[in-house]
C-alpha cells in the first residue's frame, strides 16, 4: 500500500556504550522554525514532494528560473505563482553554504499523529523511535529509509531533536511528506503507551546479547535507536522489551545511526515478506 502524504499541523550520565554516529552539531539552513511558525523547506526533491502533498499549505514559494522549469509540473498542479528570485537572494536568506538548488518553500508544520494512531499503523510496518538523535542529516536519512522500507512512522523527543525543516527535509529527499512524525515530551512515557497498544520495543545496542537477525520483527514492533557515544539513555534502555544488536564481523564495532536504522528496517521488511509472501 503506497504511503499517504501527511497533513498540516493545527497549531548523572550513564556509562558510555557503543552507539551510533551523530556528531555534526550545526548546519546552514537547519535553523529552528521562525517565530511566525512558518517552516522553510529547500531543495528540489523536498519542495517537489511538499508541493505534491495536498496536506501542505503553500504560504510562499521562491524559485529561480531554472528551478521553476524543473518543477513546472508540480507548481502547475498546485496552481500557485512562485516568486522569481536569484540564487544570491536565497543565499542571503538561507546562508551561503546551503545547497538550496534554487528553490525555497514557506509552509506550515505538518500535523503530528498521536501514539495510538502510530501503534495502529505498526500493524503494517515497524515504528522507528529515536532517543535524542540531533543530527538533521541522520534523521533525514532515517526518514528516507523509513519510506523505502515501509515503516509506520517516526517518534522523536520534542527537545534534543532537529527541526522538521531545512537540512532534515532535504536529506529526507521527500520522505518527510510520507512518513508520519510524532514529537513527544517524555520518551519513556511514550514507550509505555506503545506497549499498552501491544507494541514490542526493541532497543538497538552494540553490546546486546541478542541479534536483530534472530528476531521475528512481525506484529507491532518499535525499533529504538540512540545517538553517538552514549547510545540509549538508561531509562530508555529499561523501557525496552529486549536489547538487540546488528551482527557484524569487521574491525569497527559500531554503525552510524542512519545506517543502523536502514539495516534494521530492511531486516523487518524481509521478515514480514517471508511471513506474508503476497
Amino acid at each position: 500500500m503506497p504511503a499517504k502524504p501527511n497533513r498540516p499541523y493545527r497549531g548523572q550520565r550513564p556509562q558510555q556504550r557503543r552507539g551510533f554516529g551523530n556528531s555534526r552539531p550545526d548546519y546552514p539552513g537547519s535553523r529552528a522554525p521562525a517565530d511566525d511558525g512558518r517552516v522553510r523547506l529547500y531543495g528540489v526533491h523536498a519542495v517537489e514532494a511538499a508541493l505534491r502533498n495536498p496536506g501542505r499549505t503553500v504560504l510562499r514559494l521562491l524559485m529561480t528560473e531554472n528551478a521553476e522549469n524543473r518543477l513546472a509540473e508540480a507548481v502547475s498542479a498546485r496552481q500557485t505563482a512562485p516568486e522569481r528570485v536569484s540564487p544570491r537572494d536565497l543565499d542571503r536568506m538561507l546562508g551561503e553554504d546551503t545547497v538550496h538548488q534554487g528553490v525555497m518553500l514557506e509552509t506550515e508544520p505538518l500535523e503530528e499523529p498521536d501514539v495510538a494512531a502510530l501503534a495502529e499503523r505498526a500493524d503494517s510496518g515497524p515504528l522507528i523511535v529515536l532517543d535524542q538523535v540531533t543530527d538533521p542529516h541522520n534523521v533525514g536519512a532515517i526518514l528516507r529509509s523509513a519510506a523505502v522500507f515501509g515503516a509506520a512512522g517516526l517518534v522523536m523527543t520534542r527537545r534534543h531533536s532537529p527541526p522538521l525543516d531545512g537540512t532534515l527535509a532535504k536529506s529526507a529527499s521527500g520522505a518527510l511528506e510520507l512518513v508520519p512524525v510524532a514529537l513527544v515530551q517524555n520518551l519513556a512515557r511514550t514507550l509505555a503507551e506503545l506497549k499498552e497498544h501491544f507494541c514490542t520495543i526493541l532497543g538497538l545496542d552494540g553490546d546486546a546479547e541478542h541479534l536483530i537477525e534472530e528476531q521475528p520483527l512481525t506484529g507491532r514492533v518499535a525499533l529504538l535507536l540512540g545517538a553517538e557515544g552514549k547510545g540509549l539513555r538508561e531509562l530508555t534502555r529499561q523501557s525496552c522489551d529486549r536489547l538487540v544488536r546488528i551482527s557484524t564481523r569487521g574491525a569497527i564495532g559500531s554503525l552510524n545511526v542512519s545506517n543502523a536504522a536502514a539495516i534494521a528496517l530492511h531486516h523487518a521488511a524481509w521478515k514480514r515478506s517471508q511471513a506474508d509472501p503476497r
